[in-house]
């Protein structure tokens, strides 16, 4: 996604939704609210349309978050992540019937909070790049040409100018293009991303990495800084790192 995650948290206790807005801030998702009741949750989600909402199962006031989900789920399909201090099997049973993305027990470690987030952040994208849920895929591949690249931002093809990537990062079975003011994700592995890539200007310089020459900052034992960011390097591609960065 381009734009940070939109996440709502529903809970009424304010420390502790204090602390989990805090936590997901920082890890860069966007809190758009802390909402200790139903009702409020139900019309912020109506105006706001969050990504992802945090809900407390044990909201007080005439419903629950459960019964607060069933109505959301009415007219929004939004992945739900449930917080409780109640994990009986009757609260998991009637809070699995909404088919919650995750199921978290307070108190929580941090880490689980961010692992939720992320694979729930995860099967969102693969839902949206789904053929199933596009059937537009062909643009989901970039457009490769000797001195730029097409890519799909917001709905349409940009072009990105290849003298501008800093780097290719891989992540899982997308790959996340870094230029000089912007991020773009695309659904392709950093393998057919390096074959497509014209090698004159790239180089993959780690399992994770494809670097633009050019655009080296630094170059250490282990890494290559490329705008303030240090890219590790495999051992066994170093000396070809060398080489070519000889030849331009």
């Amino acid at each position: 996604m381009d734009q940070p995650i939109k996440i709502l948290i529903v809970e009424d206790e304010m420390i502790i939704a204090a602390n989990i807005s805090l936590q997901l801030s920082t890890l860069g998702y966007d809190v758009i609210g802390i909402i200790p009741r139903a009702q409020e949750a139900l019309s912020c989600i109506k105006t706001e349309q969050p990504d992802i909402v945090l809900m407390d199962i044990n909201l007080k006031g005439e419903l629950d978050g459960i019964e607060t989900v069933k109505l959301m789920q009415k007219s929004y399909d939004i992945p739900v992540i449930y917080l409780t201090a109640n994990a009986d099997d009757a609260h998991f049973n009637r809070a699995k019937a909404t088919h919650p993305y995750a199921f978290i027990s307070k108190p929580f470690k941090k880490l689980d909070l961010q692992r939720a987030i992320e694979l729930t952040a995860d099967r969102i994208q693969q839902n949206e790049n789904d053929p199933k849920f596009n059937n537009d895929s062909e643009k989901l591949t970039p457009f490769i040409l000797s001195n730029c690249i097409f890519v799909r931002h917001h709905e349409k093809m940009v072009k990105v100018d290849i003298k501008d990537i800093h780097y290719i990062e891989a992540e899982r079975n997308y790959c996340r293009i870094y230029s000089k003011d912007k991020e773009y994700l695309l659904v392709m592995t950093l393998k057919d991303m390096d074959e497509k890539l014209p090698n004159r200007h790239f180089l993959r310089v780690h399992r994770s990495f494809i670097v633009n020459l050019s655009q080296i900052d630094e170059i250490a034992t282990s890494h290559i800084v490329i705008a303030k960011k240090a890219i590790p390097v495999s051992k066994s591609l170093k000396e070809e790192l060398l080489n070519r960065l000889q030849t331009i």
